[in-house]
């Protein structure tokens, strides 16, 4: 009898032995009796600096009531659009007035032709979208093999440290656009897909494909970041999701030390951070002057109004509580327990709000 192929039966309470429970499938629960803090207004009135809700099909009244029930001021909604695509997202938010700032992205159309002036093509288009309501740009992203984020044209190959990508930039600074970048992913997605992988279950479905010819990898992408932010000084960016520092939030910590045209938010990165809640919160007090929330919603089609709600208390209840050891499955799907930050008064406002003020020139 092979005693491999015998598989136990579930047990009286309808589970199995833990011999046959998929990884993919264990949803621990917390069972301590600590603290457990409802949060379902931000403490203060919040400027969300990296939405994704563009799709043409979006009930935006819906989402606004969302909004105001959470005490969301205003979203800013990153399109990765131009052209066309900008022009019918524009439309749509237009009877809404304050309650959102549309960005559009760059339009590299004839990038890889040589003599196509797709430079100078790409910089009035630019300014086209300036003009209509285009108040930043992004999210742009290279997560190693070029700014592949913007359409209608991804640019395979071009990295944002390329001298092309220069006069873009400078016509940023010039409109005053903040520049919001996206760049490489958590280390886990580059570290192997095995049992030593303490984030496994996330990084697998966001694992970086190692074996695609001229890739860069982590470090090479944070540095041809740093140089972009470096060569543009006058230009403002956003490091969005700490910059995919999470595993070493010193590495961000660096550039903001030296850069002061550099900013970052923490959107989708709740789940990395709230894990490490003492340094998390050591590192939101130091550089409290230079972060802001993003709740990084939209990329459903179909906008579930009940899976934003739950993600701003959720993220509410990370920043202002000290609650411990809590899971929320249903919005990240890592294995590890989430923490409260407990932050301060003081840093929360600037966060939610003032910090965005001082680059939205309102």
């Amino acid at each position: 009898m092979d005693l491999d192929k015998i598989k136990p039966a579930p047990l009286a309470n309808g589970s199995f032995s833990p011999e046959q429970i998929l990884l993919k499938d264990y949803r621990p629960r917390s069972i301590f009796r600590s603290p457990v803090t409802s949060v379902p207004t931000a403490a203060f009135p919040v400027i969300d600096m990296h939405t994704h809700a563009w799709q043409l099909t979006l009930d935006v009244q819906r989402w606004i009531k969302e909004m105001d029930i959470a005490n969301i001021e205003k979203s800013v909604v990153l399109t990765f659009e131009s052209g066309p695509g900008f022009d019918a997202v524009y439309q749509q938010y237009a009877p809404y007035g304050e309650r959102f700032d549309l960005w559009c992205g760059f339009d590299y159309t004839g990038y890889d032709q040589p003599g196509s002036g797709w430079v100078d093509n790409a910089v009035a288009e630019l300014q086209r979208c300036h003009q209509l309501g285009a108040k930043g740009v992004g999210e742009l992203g290279d997560k190693g093999v070029g700014e592949f984020y913007s359409r209608p044209v991804p640019a395979y190959g071009l990295h944002l440290d390329d001298p092309r990508m220069q006069p873009l930039f400078e016509t940023c600074a010039r409109l005053r656009m903040p520049v919001n970048v996206h760049i490489a992913d958590p280390m886990w997605m580059y570290e192997p897909m095995d049992h030593t992988n303490d984030g496994l279950m996330n990084a697998y479905e966001w694992r970086i494909d190692k074996t695609q010819p001229e890739l860069l990898d982590h470090a090479q992408l944070i540095r041809s970041f740093e140089k972009a932010v470096h060569d543009n000084p006058r230009t403002t960016f956003i490091a969005c999701h700490f910059s995919n520092c999470t595993y070493d939030l010193s590495i961000l910590g660096k550039m903001l030390d030296q850069y002061p045209n550099l900013y970052a938010d923490n959107a989708a990165r709740f789940a990395e951070t709230a894990t490490i809640p003492r340094h998390a919160k050591a590192f939101y007090e130091k550089y409290q002057d230079r972060l802001f929330y993003g709740s990084d919603l939209g990329y459903d089609p179909a906008m579930n109004m009940a899976y934003a709600a739950k993600f701003y208390t959720t993220t509410f209840r990370i920043l202002e509580t000290t609650d411990d050891h809590f899971y929320e499955h249903e919005l990240f799907t890592y294995h590890w327990p989430l923490y409260g930050l407990g932050l301060s008064s003081k840093v929360l406002e600037k966060i939610y709000r003032l910090n965005a003020l001082k680059i939205m020139q309102l």
